[in-house]
This record gives structure tokens, C-alpha cells and sequence, in this order.
């Protein structure tokens, strides 16, 4: 049994998800809507960080912001951010986050039809409550979001595939500035990963990511770039001053903006499980993900151009941030293993992408 919208939305509210790798999962959702809704003003509700990635995005109309830490903070915050809903009239809120909150600010809001997953106890919140059975839950977070469109009768995209955009103006400001940094327009650029905002239990070894970059930056003859966010910048140096090549360090220098024009600028990835390895996934970059507490099964990149490098251990996936038995799912990953991985997607090298 399906529902939907009693009439073709003129205005849709989207709530995006609050991390950026689950906002990219829901690409293909948010394309099936504006492909159901092509005359419909889609504004995208997401905070400040997954507001970057959908700037410029296709199937978007708006983006708006919802500040959170700042002035939508708090219950008065909440209160102010239902106000300026109320004013913009919206016909209709599709909720891809799960949260209570999420449903509370569309209802405060005014916004007559709601659709979502009863997750959190917000059903009666909900006009559209969608059904949520195990069997969806155990499929890919991808597949999640679109079972919330097969719900209310929307048709999935066909492909179903990770969508992001990035604009020349961004691409060549990014070039610009790894010229100056050295890496001159044709050279193939590694892009090293060795973050995980989860958690401490998803991330791979430094001197293993340096083992890999030195590796395959002789092979290839590539440059290698380390990014990761201001709080990752200690294992990004840890691993330049492992490498026999030190890399370029962008780690803590880089705002989404510039990291997603850095990766579709990139002819490989090198990940543990995160939000950049599902931006690289939806920018079309080769990547090796290295996964260990997580459930591959359901985060894994959704892209045919990629490895992934795991281990069998009888506690994984265990979802946990922090290991307590010794990481064996991480120490079981060796830099041989990855190399292997990279080498059987790339059999003949990355291509320089710029």
C-alpha cells in the first residue's frame, strides 16, 4: 500500500540528513522527487555543512540553512525557524532526516502534508507516516531513502546514482591553487583520506596510509594530497612525516566547497568510511574504502569504480566509535592489501583528470 501528496506540491520543503555522507545517500532520492515534481520550488532544509554540499546542486532549487549551533538554537531557535516557515506557505515537507525534530519544525511550521519514516516517536507529527520494516532497514542506506519514495508512490530515478555538483568556477580555483602548491595541471593526483568523524574505531593507521601513498605515488607517478578536517590535521601530519615523498597537506585547510572541487580534480581516492569517500563516489573518483566496525552492507560507496578492503572478524560489524578488543578489524588490513585493491581497479594507473 502506497500514499502520497493529495496534490502535486508548488512548494516541497526537503530536510536533508545531518551528516554528509548519509546527505550524499539521498541523492538519488531527492532526484526521483524532482523528477516526479519537475515544476515544483524544492527548497532543501539541511545545517550549515551539508547546506554546502547540495550549493549548486541540480535538483535543488534553494538551500536553507538551518543554523544550528546559532539562531535556530534552542527551543526559541526552533520557534523562530517554524515562523519563517510558516511564512514561505510550503504545500508539502518530505523528511529524509529521522528525527523527531525534523517533524516537530514542519508541523510548528504549518506545513500541511508531512511525509517520512515514524522513526523517533514522531508519528502522529507525520500526515504521511511511511512504513518502516526491517527489510528496509537492512538494505543500503541508499536503498533506504529510496524505499521512502516507493511509499508514497514516487517513481525511483532510473539509474539510481549519487549525484553532486561542482561548478568550473571551483575547479579552476582549485587548480590554481595546487599549482602553486606544485602539482601542476596533467599530473594524476592520490588523494589520502585518513578521517572518520564517527568515531576513533573507523580509521585506519597513519604509517599504513603513508606506506600506500609512497607506494603507489612511485607506480603511478602521482602526487599524493592529504585532507581531512581541522580536528584530523594530527593524523594528516603523522602521515606526512612518515612518507618517504611527503605529500601535499591540505588537512584542516580545506572547506567542503574546496574539498569536493579537490576530489573531482582527483584520478584516485583513498578512504576509510566517511563522508569524502561517499563524495568521491558520487563525483565518479576510483577510491579504495578500508572498513572495519562498520556495516559495508549498508555504507558502502555506491559506485561501480570501487574497492573495498575489510577483514572477517567475528565482531564486525560492531557500529562502535570507539574498539575496545584491540581494533582487529583495522590491524587486519595491511598496506599490501590496499595496494592490491588499487592496482586490480586501476590495472593501467589513474588518468589525470585535469
Amino acid at each position: 500500500m502506497t500514499m502520497g501528496f493529495n496534490d502535486p506540491p508548488v512548494t516541497l520543503l526537503v530536510r536533508a540528513t545531518n551528516w554528509l555522507g548519509d546527505a550524499v545517500m539521498t541523492t538519488p532520492a531527492l532526484a526521483g522527487v524532482r523528477e516526479s515534481f519537475p515544476d515544483a520550488r524544492i527548497v532543501l532544509l539541511a545545517r550549515p555543512l551539508v547546506a554546502e554540499l547540495f550549493r549548486h546542486h541540480p535538483d535543488v532549487d534553494e538551500v536553507m540553512v538551518y543554523e544550528r549551533p546559532g539562531r535556530h538554537e534552542g527551543a526559541l531557535g526552533r520557534l523562530r525557524l517554524a515562523g519563517e516557515l510558516r511564512r514561505r506557505r510550503f504545500d508539502g515537507a518530505l523528511l529524509l532526516q529521522n528525527a523527531f525534530d525534523a517533524a516537530l519544525i514542519a508541523f510548528l511550521g504549518r506545513i500541511p502534508e508531512r511525509a517520512g519514516y515514524p522513526t523517533d516517536g514522531r508519528r502522529l507529527l507525520l500526515s504521511l507516516p511511511v512504513p518502516l520494516t526491517r527489510e528496509i532497514l537492512e538494505r543500503h542506506e541508499v536503498e533506504y531513502y529510496l524505499c521512502l519514495l516507493d511509499g508514497l508512490g514516487i517513481p525511483r530515478p532510473v539509474p539510481a546514482s549519487l549525484k553532486l555538483a561542482v561548478v568550473e568556477e571551483e575547479k579552476e580555483a582549485m587548480a590554481r591553487r595546487l599549482a602553486s602548491l606544485g602539482i601542476e595541471p596533467g599530473t594524476p593526483i592520490v588523494v589520502i583520506n585518513p578521517g572518520a568523524t564517527y568515531g576513533s574505531a573507523k580509521r585506519w593507521y597513519p604509517d599504513r596510509f603513508a606506506a600506500v601513498a609512497d607506494a603507489l605515488s612511485a607506480e603511478w607517478g602521482a602526487k599524493v594530497v592529504v585532507v581531512g578536517s581541522t580536528a584530523e590535521a594530527p593524523l594528516a601530519d603523522e602521515i606526512e612525516a612518515a612518507t618517504l615523498t611527503p605529500p601535499v597537506n591540505l588537512a584542516g585547510k580545506t572547506a567542503v566547497r574546496e574539498m569536493m572541487a579537490l576530489l573531482s580534480l582527483s584520478s584516485f581516492l583513498l578512504t576509510n568510511d566517511s563522508g569524502p569517500m561517499h563524495i568521491g563516489a558520487a563525483l565518479g573518483v576510483p577510491l579504495v574504502a578500508i572498513f572495519g566496525p562498520t556495516d559495508w552492507r549498508r555504507t558502502s560507496p555506491w559506485t561501480d569504480r570501487a574497492r573495498i578492503v575489510r577483514v572477517e572478524i567475528d565482531c564486525s560489524p560492531c557500529k562502535r566509535r570507539v574498539c575496545d578488543r584491540g581494533h582487529e578489524c583495522m590491524l587486519g588490513v595491511t598496506p599490501d592489501m590496499v595496494i592490491a585493491a588499487a592496482k586490480e581497479l586501476l590495472p593501467a594507473g589513474p588518468h589525470a583528470v585535469a
